[in-house]
């Protein structure tokens, strides 16, 4: 018999907080300094080419230790993706699953649906509309963004590499990641 939600929670459930973003070519320009009377010129190739990019921030149920899985894609994001990474997430953890994540198209309907009967174990949640600020992902985001922010990648490769080496750098970083959790607008409980 499946656990119901409450069942998943005594039993020790992951929490994951899931999300999905998008990194252009074209930089994402923000204040920097420069020598007074020396206006910073910023050259690069106008490429409207992204890479998508979904996230889960996993809090463990035992000792809470945070954790971060992630994939990158060339082409935007659907349902067959979200799927497709919910699986990639359930090989990695053990026990009950609970995702938290927003109102998107791409997380309801016949796969997430189809996804949820094949596996009892995974139990989905969603936060209130318009509430990025309860998300600790959207920290993710724009810890990212900020660290690429005024960077010109001039390749959807070299912008796929400096991603997977900043994020690679998340996964091992426990207190970055607690920090965008305790960042967050949730219930003291997770942090």
């Amino acid at each position: 018999m499946a656990p119901d939600k409450k069942n998943a929670a005594r039993l020790g459930a992951h929490i994951a907080f899931l999300d999905e973003s998008g990194f252009m070519l074209i930089p994402q320009i923000r204040k920097t300094w420069a020598p007074r009377g020396q206006t910073p010129i910023h050259k690069h190739r106008y490429s409207h080419e992204k890479i998508s990019a979904i996230s889960a921030l996993t809090i463990s149920p035992a000792r809470k230790r945070p954790g971060l899985y992630f994939h990158l894609y060339i082409n935007n994001i659907g349902q067959d993706e979200v799927c497709s990474f919910v699986r990639h997430l359930l090989r990695h953890l053990r026990g009950p699953v609970i995702i938290v994540w927003d109102n998107s198209r791409t997380h309801k309907g016949s796969a997430v649906r189809s996804l949820c009967h094949r596996f009892s174990r995974l139990h989905l949640e969603a936060f209130p509309p318009y509430a990025p600020e309860l998300n600790p992902d959207e920290g993710v985001w724009q810890h990212l963004k900020r660290l690429l922010s005024n960077g010109r990648p001039d390749s959807l490769d070299e912008l796929v590499d400096v991603l997977i080496t900043e994020m690679e750098c998340l996964t091992h970083s426990p207190a970055l990641l607690k920090a965008f959790v305790q960042h967050s607008s949730l219930p003291f409980f997770l942090h």
